[in-house]
């Protein structure tokens, strides 16, 4: 699928849904900027639009239709064989926390980004991109004015889309914690090791992506203009702040699972020592008891009449007597 606009550089809508002959012709009016979007597109229509129509730089074509498994951003400048315009490419990753299924999704979005153009190409639906898309159709707040603004959007909106995903992940820790407190439950160790795989994978993804961020923030690139800088630099603090969670989170997990390392052996070492006290205490019995039943015929207690509450009360006193020494060594 593929979404394309025309806007005037006063963030009107001039046109839509362009067709791919004009495509050309409206990229050399200076007058307008060009946006499009593409959609899990097929090899013909991703073929068409960054091939044949922006004639981009193979590299970056290739990195677009594959899977990137890093965020990144690069320059291109024209040589004298090249036809495109210079354009930055720069790949990103939206990400969604599903409690039910208990991991990050991650959907990437490629910007090409030039002077009067940006085209943006993604595999799945992104709810950033079609909320950007539609405040600029509207025009309410001039947001398609020029294509390092729209930009400026496209990745504010993503960064905005991880803070129901943290707030999802911090009720998910929160509910581990109580769990670990309650009770002990074998299950809790899986769920603690497997949100906390989650939390790494969200930190490799705002690494990078912060890093990519960073050079915004230091106006290292000539197509954003000036004065968008800071915001730029906005969003890579509003980044680096949901990475300072992402670790805090990191932290709280392991912290969770020292706790349950902790309780359970606290309770294991009572388990050793009820056991160890029952074996203390009915050692005196096991041993008159063995000793009586041997019956041998030279034992006066046994053939004795009172034999029975001899042995009987000889065991109650060196059991009393063992479990009152322990008692004062403080063991018990």
């Amino acid at each position: 699928m593929i979404r394309s606009f025309a806007f005037t550089t006063k963030g009107g809508l001039h046109t839509q849904d362009i067709a791919p002959f004009l495509m050309p012709t409206l990229l050399s009016d200076t007058n307008l900027f060009l946006w499009i979007d593409i959609e899990a597109a097929t090899p013909e229509e991703a073929r068409m639009v960054l091939g044949d129509i922006f004639h981009f730089h193979p590299l970056s074509i290739e990195d677009c239709v594959a899977e990137s498994p890093s965020p990144k951003v690069e320059e291109y400048f024209p040589k004298e064989e090249d036809r495109f315009a210079p354009y930055l490419f720069m790949v990103v990753h939206a990400v969604d926390y599903s409690r039910k299924d208990g991991v990050f999704a991650t959907t990437e979005l490629n910007f090409f980004l030039g002077k009067n153009f940006l085209v943006t190409y993604h595999d799945r639906p992104m709810k950033s991109v079609h909320l950007v898309e539609e405040r600029c159709r509207k025009g309410t707040v001039h947001v398609a004015r020029a294509p390092d603004r729209v930009a400026h959007t496209l990745l504010d909106a993503i960064v905005d889309n991880y803070k129901p995903a943290l707030e999802e992940l911090a009720f998910e820790i929160a509910e581990l914690e109580q769990e670990v407190v309650e009770r002990q439950n074998r299950l809790i160790i899986s769920r603690i090791l497997r949100v906390k795989k989650e939390v790494l994978h969200l930190r490799q993804i705002i690494g990078p992506q912060r890093e990519v961020l960073a050079r915004f923030a230091r106006s290292e690139f000539k197509l954003v203009r000036a004065h968008l800088v800071p915001y730029f630099r906005d969003v890579y603090d509003a980044l680096f702040t949901i990475g300072e969670r992402a670790q805090a989170y990191a932290d709280s997990l392991t912290n969770v699972l020292q706790v349950y390392v902790n309780m359970s052996s606290h309770q294991t070492g009572e388990v050793i020592k009820l056991l160890t006290l029952i074996t203390i205490v009915t050692t005196p019995l096991t041993l008159i008891g063995t000793w009586y039943g041997m019956n041998f015929d030279t034992m006066p207690e046994v053939r004795h009449p009172f034999g029975y509450i001899y042995v009987i009360v000889l065991t109650i006193l060196t059991t009393a007597a063992t479990f009152y020494f322990f008692k004062r060594k403080g063991w018990l």
